[in-house]
Order: structure tokens, then sequence, then C-alpha cells
């Protein structure tokens, strides 16, 4: 099993999932009254660090909001387990579940089968994270293959502010 790793300036993919609140989402569609997306790829319910990543998102998400950059969290589990993980969030943003091992490939996702049904039962995204701009083309792209490594959200933050501003005329890197 490989993922076909996106490039930096690339349209993100078309990936449509089921969100909590009953609807769908297309990660690579940015709502009309904001301008940039960020997407946040979590491994799911039975991961301690992703809800403690969550709450801090949840935390700043109005920051991220006067940038203008809509956000969404997104995992291989189901509904269910999703939902019980957000219990312990309540997040602000919108959560999608259910990503399929095709779509994780697509989005060039690190993929990692379960240790033993104790932890999940199902293969599950290792984080990502991926800010997409007003072109719809992948500005930032962060994957990691453990749940240890994920960018640290304050420091995106700023980065964003950074290459937000006009007057900075910051490209898309790695793009060679």
């Amino acid at each position: 099993m490989s993922s076909i790793k996106l490039k930096a300036g690339s349209l993100f993919p078309e990936v449509v999932v089921g969100t909590l609140d009953g609807k769908q989402v297309k990660l690579n569609e940015i709502p009309v009254e904001l301008d940039w997306r960020m997407i946040v790829v979590y491994r799911g319910l039975h991961c301690p660090l992703c809800t403690r990543y969550l709450n801090q998102l949840n935390e700043l998400l109005p920051q991220f909001t006067e940038q203008s950059i809509d956000v969404v969290a997104v995992s291989a589990d189901t509904k269910v387990k999703a939902a019980e993980q957000m219990a312990q969030v309540n997040p602000n943003y919108a959560v999608g579940y259910g990503l399929t091992v095709e779509q994780m490939q697509t989005m060039g996702l690190y993929i990692s089968e379960p240790r033993s049904l104790q932890e999940t039962d199902a293969p599950f995204a290792e984080p990502g994270l991926f800010i997409i701009n007003h072109e719809g083309k992948a500005q930032i792209i962060d994957i990691a293959n453990a749940p240890f490594c994920r960018p640290d959200l304050n420091s995106i933050l700023a980065g964003l502010k950074f290459i937000r501003d006009p007057k900075n005329n910051y490209p898309i890197r790695g793009t060679l």
C-alpha cells in the first residue's frame, strides 16, 4: 500500500466525506465567506495526542478565522467513533469522518494498519495538515508517519499571517 505525495502548488484533490453535522464536505472547496482552508487529518479515537491537538485547534480557531482560513478536521474513523472523540473536544469547526484508504492515498498520507483490535479495527491515516489557498492549490503540506510529529499550531498561525500579508509576496515553497 503506497500513497503518491502531493506536490506543493498542485490543486488539492477532490475528496468528499460525511460530517458529524449530517452533511458532506468537499475538502478542496473553500466556503465563500473565507478564502483559504486548513485540513487537519487526525488518526482517530484511539489517539489521545489527536484529542489534545484538536482541543488546541479549537482554542486557536478564532485566530484562524481572523485570517480568513476555514478549518476542517477529518479521519478514517466511523461516524460513531468520530462523535465519541469529538465529545471530548466540542469543536467549533467541521469534522469529517470515514476517509477511505483510496482517499488517504490520494491525499498522499501515510497509512497504518492497527497494531491490535485494542488500538482500532481498520487502517487509519497518520497526521497530516494541508493549507489550501484561494486558488485551490496546496500552499502548505505537512504529513507525518507517526503520531508524535505534528506542526505546532501557533507556528502555523504565525506563518500564515506572514504568508497572507500582501507586502511579503511569499510564494508557495518546495515546488522545484
